[in-house]
């Protein structure tokens, strides 16, 4: 049976991942200097200014205008013609003590989880690191177009983008790319043919691999004919919008919580990359071609109230199995997370664009993959 199935992603300039690398700047800021600091920080922005708020528990004392602005810049607006520029942009800041309340869940001899919630984690044998192929190629087409508006390969991009990547499924398996989107801001006065035949030379091209390209893949490049325009100054940004884009576009649920801005005591981040640690291992030990796992937790307590999983008919064992295996092997409270996969460190702005998974990061390590092969024949 063919299906179709759609990813998607965005470059670092569009206005909701601006307010993702301002929020997980102040957070590596804090854990530079206080790797126990307690960070949720949200950032909204707007082409009339960008409000920075939250609560946050910390000994550490951060310049946070001045990181918000270096973000703005590093990522390109850096001039009034994009009607959004990092030098001049007013920063408005609210950023109050963390609740006590919140802090005690945390702060005890056992640390129990920073909220309650469910979080998911997602690995299929799709691509080499274990990521739906539709997401991974969007990820990896956005970031190639911020490459060649960086490196000067195409001198007149600006920092506003986006990809879509359509893959088309045989009886579950990718066989061919169906149709690809690309949306690239551009300076004024540059035809759209101009355009459209650099970015396949220079961005298309170069990432999709032909084997999964044919006569019948369609492209399309900015639909609309035109798209100067762009970032805060067309659409307001805000953190944690786009969480399909974070994690695997789709292809498997969310529990809602997004990650940016966030230190590890809170679980809908430090949770979702360890069942994402989870799953990858257990993909790679071939105890399933593919494995959605469900953790779920309340305030405060420092055990799962639940874990669930579906390996969709693609288990070599029985899931029961694979259920007592994630037991043995794995703990899920929040103190093991943050101490097994490094969560205090400041390492979180490199997870913000193109995706949290995927890439040489600690939660992505297949260190328990041959006691899970061991543990899998007994």
């Amino acid at each position: 049976m063919k299906k179709l199935f759609t990813s998607e992603s965005v470059t670092s300039g569009h206005p909701d991942k601006i307010c993702d690398q301002i929020s997980d700047a102040i957070l590596d800021a804090y854990l530079k200097e206080d790797e126990n600091a307690h960070v949720a920080c949200e950032v909204c922005a707007n082409q009339k200014e960008v409000v920075i708020m939250g609560e946050i528990k910390s000994t550490a004392s951060i310049d946070i205008e001045k990181i918000a602005r270096k973000v703005i810049l590093n990522i390109g607006y850096d001039r009034d013609e994009l009607n959004f520029n990092g030098y001049t942009i007013p920063i408005r800041i609210d950023l109050q003590k963390q609740s006590p309340d919140i802090d005690k869940g945390v702060s005890k001899k056992k640390m129990g989880a920073g909220d309650q919630g469910m979080v998911f984690g997602y690995a299929t044998d799709e691509t080499e690191c274990f990521l739906p192929l539709p997401i991974f190629y969007a990820n990896a087409l956005a970031k190639q177009l911020e490459t060649v508006r960086k490196n000067g390969t195409i001198p007149y991009l600006r920092p506003d983008g986006k990809t879509q990547v359509t893959v088309e499924y045989q009886d579950d398996k990718p066989i061919r790319f169906d149709s690809i989107v690309i949306a690239a801001q551009h300076e004024p006065n540059i035809f759209p043919s101009t355009l459209e035949n650099d970015v396949w030379k220079f961005v298309i091209e170069p990432i999709l691999p032909k084997q999964f390209l044919d006569e019948n893949t369609n492209f399309y490049v900015n639909t609309t004919g035109r798209f100067v325009l762009g970032g805060p100054a067309s659409d307001t940004g805000l953190t944690g919008r786009k969480i399909m884009v974070d994690t695997y576009g789709s292809f498997a649920r969310h529990g809602g919580g997004a990650f940016s801005g966030k230190d590890a005591t809170k679980v809908d981040r430090s949770g979702a990359y360890y069942a994402r640690y989870v799953a990858k291992n257990i993909v790679a030990a071939n105890l399933a071609k593919k494995i959605e796992i469900q953790v779920s937790y309340a305030i405060g307590k420092s055990s799962p109230l639940s874990i669930f999983i579906e390996t969709y008919g693609t288990n070599q064992i029985p899931e029961e199995k694979i259920l007592k295996l994630i037991d043995t092997v794995f703990d899920f409270s929040p103190q093991n997370m943050i101490q097994e996969l490094q969560l205090n460190k400041p390492i979180y702005a490199k997870t913000t664009c193109y995706g949290h998974f995927g890439k040489k990061l600690p939660w992505e390590k297949l260190d328990k993959v041959t006691i899970l092969k061991k543990l899998a024949e007994q």
